[in-house]
């Protein structure tokens, strides 16, 4: 083996960041810890902001089963966990110093920029509840529903744009006729903690130099949080089973 292919091999030393509680990165770090990727340290943004997406994300999956809290898989697997009121790099960077840290996962956070996605060495990534490029931004199953775009999630590295970082992992989730709004939501985000629980074992038999790749031109402009006349829209759609994607 030579030393370029041996850059990646073995489980990466990384921290993980989400907004308190959130069950998107709940259902993540349920994922992860299940092959054993630990990480180094857990930063929980506590905000107001953060409680508002995490209630929002918390009624689009309503009547699905939640991951455990993040703190009670925390202390099971001895993992610190810290708090910091937004996760910017003068909250942040105090509590990575002097950890020799290979990645950052971002498990549902607000959009970040700066020095944090300059710290790991070998990048931050994150997994994202639709297809990209197809569908970058907020509320992506709704507006995958609206515009006929397939419905899936995406595993990336973070750049300073939305959702426009390389590609890792990329899978459509198959949408049978009956399906809601609410189990769009939900198996989006367990399908991003998969590709993320993939992404890091790609990493461990050091691999992610063969499957990086650019993610492309998006067709459809990056979408913002979908207002609640889409939202009916998107129930409507699915009722009458006139999406476009329908897998059976």
């Amino acid at each position: 083996m030579t030393p370029a292919e041996d850059i990646h091999m073995g489980k990466p030393k990384f921290a993980f960041l989400l907004l308190k509680e959130h069950p998107y990165g709940r259902e993540m770090l349920m994922q992860i810890l299940s092959e054993g990727f630990i990480p180094e340290l857990i930063i929980e943004e506590d905000s107001e902001i953060g409680d508002e997406e995490r209630e929002k994300f918390l009624r689009r999956i309503q009547g699905h089963q939640i991951a455990p809290s993040i703190q009670e898989q925390a202390d099971e697997s001895g993992i610190d966990v810290v708090s910091v009121p937004i996760h910017n790099s003068a909250e942040v960077m105090p509590h990575l110093e002097g950890m020799d840290l290979d990645l950052i996962v971002f498990g549902g956070t607000r959009i970040i920029r700066g020095e944090i996605l300059d710290y790991p060495s070998d990048g931050v990534i994150n997994s994202h509840p639709g297809l990209l490029p197809d569908c970058r931004g907020s509320a992506s199953p709704a507006w995958s529903v609206f515009h006929d775009i397939p419905i899936g999630s995406s595993t990336h590295f973070c750049d300073n744009g939305i959702d426009t970082g390389d590609l890792l992992m990329r899978r459509e989730f198959p949408v049978t006729r009956g399906m809601t709004y609410e189990d769009l939501c939900y198996h989006t985000l367990v399908l991003a903690g998969v590709l993320m629980k993939e992404a890091l074992l790609a990493y461990e038999q050091g691999v992610w130099d063969e499957i990086r790749r650019p993610q492309g031109e998006a067709y459809h402009p990056t979408f913002r949080n979908a207002p609640e006349e889409i939202l009916e829209a998107v129930r409507q759609k699915l009722r009458d089973q006139t999406y476009a994607h329908y897998s059976d």
